[in-house]
């Protein structure tokens, strides 16, 4: 396995687009979640990450469009599978995967839009979604996590924001602040000014923050799942906007729509560096003498 050391020189991040389509059996969705997981693996990717919300394609395998309770029931059964599933990949690839968010009752009872970090070593991590949507609440009775915490991997540590959570700075500033480098960011937009809020978002946060933000979204539309219907999404690997960086903050993005696989580099120690001394120091310049360090949830 690579060691500390070089990977502080370069992580390679492989974000996935992935298409919503109706599927034939449960196998079908799993094969396509390998299928990346190795291609990223062989690419020598370190991380691999998936969408918000993809395990919804599941539903898609019965004839009847489901209710919001059915369809929290299927998933909920669904849910060790998946795990399971993860846990396997990551570990038979030696690939870290951030894989995607599960929308899954609790053992409290509460329904939560669940994310995922996989590890190589065979450790599993979950990060609930801290900002349900207004949709989520109405349509499937998601309620938002409370504890946001920054994960430990073999390339130093990582935070997961889903979707709508990168719209609120305090929350990942809360992350840096606890060390995050790399701010993955799994999304379900279904549109483009949902998708461009997001968009617009991670790109402050990359910024603001001195990080690099991994987004991956989901594309096509899943017409038998209730409010799945149409969706839009161009992944990206964004960076701080200063010399050591893409001109753009853009180190890859893909193209819109389609389902495909980004791969980008990014070295922690031109982020280290530009934290110390690049043209702008946001994290140093900080006033904390006037409005605080961050969310203290």
């Amino acid at each position: 396995m690579t060691t500390q050391t070089s990977l502080t020189e370069r992580v390679r991040i492989a974000s996935v687009q992935f298409e919503m389509r109706r599927i034939a059996s449960l196998e079908e969705f799993e094969e396509r979640i390998a299928y990346f997981t190795r291609v990223a693996s062989e690419y020598g990717a370190q991380f691999a990450v998936f969408p918000e919300l993809y395990t919804l394609q599941t539903l898609s395998l019965g004839p009847n469009l489901l209710g919001a309770a059915e369809a929290i029931d299927a998933l909920t059964a669904y849910t060790p599978r998946f795990e399971a599933l993860l846990t396997d990949l990551s570990v038979r690839h030696q690939i870290n995967v951030i894989g995607g968010t599960h929308v899954t009752r609790v053992a409290s009872g509460a329904i939560r839009n669940v994310a995922y970090a996989a590890l190589r070593d065979g450790t599993l991590h979950q990060q609930e979604k801290i900002h349900a949507t207004p949709c989520e609440r109405t349509f499937w009775g998601v309620t938002g996590g409370s504890e946001n915490k920054v994960i430990e991997t073999d390339c130093g540590p990582i935070g997961i924001v889903i979707c709508y959570d990168s719209e609120f700075p305090e929350q990942v500033r809360h992350l840096v602040d606890q060390g995050a480098m790399i701010l993955f960011v799994p999304f379900c937009t279904d549109d483009r000014n949902g998708y461009l809020r997001v968009r617009y978002c991670c790109a402050a946060r990359a910024i603001e923050n001195q990080i690099y933000v991994a987004m991956s979204g989901v594309c096509g539309n899943l017409p038998n799942v209730g409010n799945m219907d149409v969706h839009y999404a161009q992944g990206a690997v964004l960076t701080p906007c200063d010399l050591p960086f893409a001109w753009n903050g853009i180190q890859a993005e893909a193209e819109p729509n389609v389902e495909t696989m980004i791969v980008a580099d990014v070295s922690l120690a031109s982020l280290a560096e530009a934290r110390l001394r690049g043209t702008v120091q946001n994290l140093n310049d900080r006033r904390t003498d006037l409005y605080g360090s961050g969310w203290k949830g």
